[in-house]
């Protein structure tokens, strides 16, 4: 019941945040293109309409055509939606198993927490760019899925350390003490007690993991070293019309502009869900107790 309080409190402080809206209404929409931008279109991402050779927008192509003639619309909604297949799985991954790393060492301390945290600093020294150019290539038989789980692989390493500290603190609290003292497990504890004080922070995260996985991987594709052809993504578009993007607008500019139209929308958004889930933003609704009614 306590959590459902807690819930119905945390949607209507969203619902009342007006960066909540734009970023919740902004990501729905592309959402939407991606998953039903393909299907409207009457052309594929791999078609190819010889007698349309670099066509401005026009009725027959809304967002024109590249180089050989491939319908840029339809080709910027399939790329949106593998950026953004991209981006939840590797943010859910990283998240993942940031929390289950970084709370397994704050709780059990000791060896588990010298191994672990050795673990996360030896990944945190390497150089992950070279280390995606490395074995990306070397990948490419497992296609995309290869490239996010390395980016996950990547990514998870500070969101670690901040939850094993925070989860050091959150082990002397009275509530979890009792709930050893009682014989309740470890991982009962942790899942229980631990994880839901700190699901604030890992949303957030999560949030901002998103966005920063889509940006790699435009990175990365950009660069040749993400997603390959036939396929295609927004990194791969951006790349192959950077050359032209004066010349041929159409080109460059739609997906580029849902590159940025998706990170400001995260952005909108896990601001706003930091804000809603940190208890020390909530701010009474009425008048400061002790206030006389009509004063200014």
């Amino acid at each position: 019941m306590r959590a459902g309080r807690r819930g119905r409190a945390v949607l209507g402080r969203l619902a009342r945040h007006p960066g909540a809206l734009c970023g919740l209404g902004l990501l729905v929409a592309l959402v939407v293109l991606a998953v039903v931008g393909p299907y409207v279109c009457r052309w594929s991402y791999s078609d190819v309409d010889y007698t349309a050779l670099r066509q401005p927008p026009d009725a027959r192509h809304w967002m024109g055509t590249n180089r050989i003639g491939q319908d840029v619309f339809a080709q910027a909604a399939h790329g949106l939606r593998k950026s953004l297949l991209i981006g939840a799985l590797v943010a859910a991954v990283a998240t993942g198993l940031a929390a289950a790393v970084g709370t397994c060492a704050g709780y059990f301390g000791g060896w588990t927490d010298r191994l672990l945290m050795f673990a996360a600093d030896l990944l945190l020294v390497l150089p992950g760019f070279l280390v995606l150019v490395v074995l990306a290539p070397r990948l490419r038989r497992w296609g995309w899925l290869a490239l996010a789980g390395l980016l996950a692989l990547l990514g998870w390493m500070v969101t670690a350390r901040a939850v094993r500290g925070m989860t050091r603190s959150l082990k002397e609290q009275q509530f979890v003490v009792v709930a050893g003292l009682m014989g309740v497990g470890p991982v009962r504890v942790i899942w229980r007690h631990v994880l839901p004080h700190l699901a604030s922070f890992l949303i957030t995260d999560a949030t901002v993991t998103v966005a920063g996985a889509v940006v790699s991987e435009a990175g990365l594709s950009y660069f040749g070293f993400g997603v390959q052809p036939p396929d295609v993504s927004l990194g791969t578009l951006i790349a192959d019309a950077s050359d032209v993007a004066l010349v041929y607008p159409w080109m460059f500019f739609f997906p580029a502009g849902l590159l940025i139209a998706f990170v400001l929308a995260v952005g909108l958004l896990g601001n706003a869900l930091r804000d809603a889930l940190d208890p020390t933003t909530v701010r009474p609704s009425g008048p400061p107790r002790g206030a006389v009614s009509g004063l200014a």
